[in-house]
């Protein structure tokens, strides 16, 4: 599984190179703190898989990491999508390495 850092895509949003996000925390998660993009919560994937794009790099972000490995391995090995990278470190880690203004939880 291919991972970005914060960093890495801090520097890709800077040059505004084409992607998509993709949260798959809770709804309630993503109103304390998120980057913008698609809110699909993991439990929801298999129902909403078609507004994930094939097209460009899709960042997929969640708490820690974790879901968002899972989400991944689920869209990879079910749906054979190639083009997916994990958040190390997720949310949290762009909370307190990127944007400490951020919400943190």
């Amino acid at each position: 599984m291919e991972e970005i850092t914060v960093q890495e895509l801090k520097e890709r949003l800077g040059r505004h190179n084409k992607m998509q996000l993709l949260d798959v925390r809770e709804p309630e998660e993503f109103e304390i703190c998120n980057l913008g993009g698609e809110l699909i919560p993991l439990g929801e994937l298999t129902r909403q898989a078609g507004r994930i794009r094939r097209d460009v790099p899709v960042v997929v972000i969640c708490h820690h990491g974790f879901r968002s490995a899972q989400a991944i391995n689920y869209l990879t090995q079910r749906l054979g999508y190639e083009n997916l990278l994990n958040l190390k470190g997720g949310i949290h880690a762009w909370a307190t390495q990127i944007d400490t203004t951020m919400a943190v939880y």
